[in-house]
């Protein structure tokens, strides 16, 4: 009997532990199908703010960096089209004002423009700039200007001017801009701040760790100074980027991965203010194919394998980039 009351009792207790589990098991599917319900409804229900709040159609300024080609310039036609004016802030004085003057013209808006090269980081550029930017009614930045390695490097062999170069644009140059435009939005309690930032500061990126590590910088300073300025009215939307066609991702073909700026940057001015793919604080993932695998890191599957996924990818592109610079190097030869 007593062999048999023991069966019992234990039987009971795994019975227990086996529904326990199961309602465990039930409940984190749940929450993954939920979280992944609402990415959907972000994606392609859900309207973001109106750019009115932040001055469209009323005389609002718009600073946008990199502004010049691919998203930047993307980005300043679209707040053209919605009647915000326009600082263009990007290296070559010719493209900006060719720009800024079809930009007048087609959307009868005002522009200004500055050129500069981030990459230098001087003081007296900054200086310039916030003397353009203090008289005008700032209320939209655009922190776009950005570069990467050459090619995925090693880190031990990357060179001290690269590694400067992406420290001094895609960190530097985005706190220097925020801190000389917050002030006057502060004052106000009211402005946006966008930040690109990019699935390579989601998940740490082997051969590219400069360019990985400085936008897990601008992922986590936007979340800090997001905290710190949502109560006096200031949102800031760091934008986690896979890849789009631009100079600068040397990706030519658009894919439903890899959209073209203009259908990218639509997808952003019409989310502010969701989520989309992203579960990390002011953060945002809205196109929809970058959602759904911005979504998919974040809920399946090791931070492990998404690193060892990032470093196979890297490992062939830099095989095939270092092929290529041989046949580079024997061609030239022959000539």
């Amino acid at each position: 009997m007593d062999n048999i009351h023991q069966f019992v009792q234990k039987s009971d207790v795994n019975a227990a532990a086996l529904a326990i589990f199961g309602i465990i098991g039930a409940t984190v599917v749940a929450f993954k199908v939920l979280s992944f319900l609402k990415l959907l409804f972000d994606v392609f229900l859900r309207p973001g703010i109106n750019l009115k709040k932040y001055g469209a159609g009323r005389g609002g300024w718009a600073v946008i960096t990199g502004a010049t080609d691919g998203i930047g310039k993307e980005f300043a036609f679209q707040l053209a089209s919605k009647k915000m004016n326009i600082v263009l802030v990007s290296r070559t004085e010719s493209k900006l004002a060719a720009i800024g003057a079809e930009l007048e013209q087609k959307y009868n808006i005002e522009t200004k423009h500055y050129a500069m090269d981030f990459a230098k980081g001087a003081d007296s550029d900054y200086q310039a700039l916030q003397q353009l930017l203090s008289p005008l009614e700032v209320t939209v930045l655009i922190n776009n200007v950005g570069t990467n390695h050459e090619m995925p490097t090693p880190f031990e062999q990357e060179t001290d001017t690269i590694i400067k170069s992406i420290v001094e644009i895609n960190i530097n140059a985005a706190m220097r801009m925020t801190k000389i435009v917050v002030p006057q939005m502060v004052s106000r309690k009211n402005g946006l701040i966008i930040n690109l930032g990019s699935f390579a500061g989601l998940v740490p990126t082997p051969f590219l760790s400069v360019y990985s590590g400085s936008k897990a910088f601008l992922s986590s300073w936007s979340q800090a100074i997001g905290a710190e300025l949502a109560p006096k009215g200031i949102h800031v939307q760091n934008v986690n980027t896979y890849f789009v066609v631009s100079a600068m991702s040397k990706i030519r073909r658009a894919s439903m991965l890899i959209p073209m700026p203009k259908p990218y940057v639509q997808s952003v001015l019409a989310k502010i203010g969701t989520s989309g793919g992203a579960s990390t604080p002011y953060t945002m993932t809205p196109y929809y194919s970058h959602a759904i695998a911005n979504w998919a890191i974040d809920h399946l599957f090791s931070r492990g394998f998404w690193v060892q996924q990032n470093y196979n990818i890297q490992t062939d592109i830099r095989k095939r980039a270092l092929r290529k610079k041989e046949r580079e190097a024997a061609n030239s030869k022959k000539l």
